[in-house]
């Protein structure tokens, strides 16, 4: 039985991590942290045994835990990770990883220092979709997977005006830190997570004035990524654009096939040639009906802590996202190509 103490009790934890623990028979809710007495009395009704704590130092101090899971705001992610880690415990936590390269270098260091697992969350790798697509890839049907283009875009949803999403100390940024992270790391993880090389980019801050809170990150963001296999990704993201719908959508283009994935729509197709015809594919898989994606990311990080199996996100990866994310936000203040170290 793993013995987990949760950091951050608000809607993300509430609604997917609790929806996906409480499937899990292998866990125990143990403490549950949060500085809000109302989010602590709501998770209190879910699990009336968890102890509550206002500090997570004090509850993983006092607590005998095996393992975190950190949903708080952006700019704590790393801060709460660190100690947990150098505290000897196992560490989940919400994207993005960090609002920095260099603090997500200290997750990665500490979690090796210490010989502790650390995962931070990659949902969408646990689709339907997803699976069937890296098993397809995997069995050589795609080819050298060469180019792709993704991005999650809307017309109109700027989430908390006024709140932390929309303070660039706490959150880290814009739609590029809160949405990239889930879409661009899909699209690496079928590319075969090459290694980012350099990175440019342009932001824009142009619905600000819709709202009277005041914000400093954009709510568009356009970039192009190349990586050291010679393959590139063209990413766009907006919380706020003059488009004609919203979208979710990641595109590959391989030497023998391509694909498309369109999550609003749950669409997945494979273009490619059979018998010398054209052929469109369409595997019949279901995203979206019902099912918690992040149950399967934590049933993974679970299993992984158990010893029953191999983790397939490491640190590294994830100082690589945050290492595309800064160089994007770099590359639109200066109007140049950033290198990645």
């Amino acid at each position: 039985m793993v013995r987990l103490g949760i950091v951050g009790a608000g809607k993300i934890c509430q609604g997917p991590h609790m929806g996906a623990y409480d499937k899990i028979d292998n866990v125990e809710i143990v403490a549950i942290c949060d500085i809000e007495d109302k989010k602590l009395e709501d998770a209190k009704k879910r699990y009336p045994n968890a102890a509550l704590y206002k500090d997570y130092k004090e509850m993983i101090e006092k607590e005998e835990l095996d393992a975190v899971d950190i949903c708080t705001p952006n700019y704590l992610h790393s801060i709460v990770a660190v100690y947990a880690l150098n505290h000897g415990l196992h560490v989940l936590c919400e994207k993005p990883d960090a609002i920095n390269a260099s603090e997500a270098i200290k997750m990665k260091e500490a979690a090796e220092k210490n010989g502790k697992t650390l995962m931070a969350i990659r949902n969408n790798r646990y689709r339907q979709s997803t699976q069937f697509l890296k098993k397809y890839i995997a069995e050589g049907k795609m080819g050298e997977i060469y180019a792709g283009r993704c991005g999650w875009i809307r017309r109109r949803g700027i989430p908390g005006w006024g709140g932390w999403f929309t303070d660039k100390a706490q959150s880290g940024g814009g739609p590029l830190i809160d949405l990239g992270v889930h879409i661009i790391d899909l699209a690496m993880y079928l590319m075969g997570n090459a290694k980012p090389v350099t990175v440019s980019g342009c932001t824009y801050s142009k619905f600000a004035h819709t709202s009277y809170s005041k914000t400093d990150v954009e709510d568009l963001a356009m970039g192009f990524i190349r990586f050291d296999n010679g393959a590139c990704l063209q990413v766009e993201f907006s919380w706020a654009s003059n488009i004609e719908n919203d979208q979710v959508f990641v595109e590959l283009r391989g030497e023998k096939s391509g694909s498309k994935l369109l999550g609003i729509e749950n669409k997945f197709e494979i273009y490619t040639e059979e018998c010398g015809t054209l052929a469109t594919l369409r595997p019949a898989t279901d995203d979206y009906r019902g099912l918690n994606h992040h149950e399967g990311n934590i049933r993974h990080f679970i299993d992984v802590i158990e010893g029953k199996a191999e983790p397939d996100f490491t640190p590294q990866q994830g100082v690589n996202m945050v290492k595309i994310l800064e160089a994007l936000y770099k590359s639109a203040e200066l109007g140049h190509e950033i290198a990645l170290d």
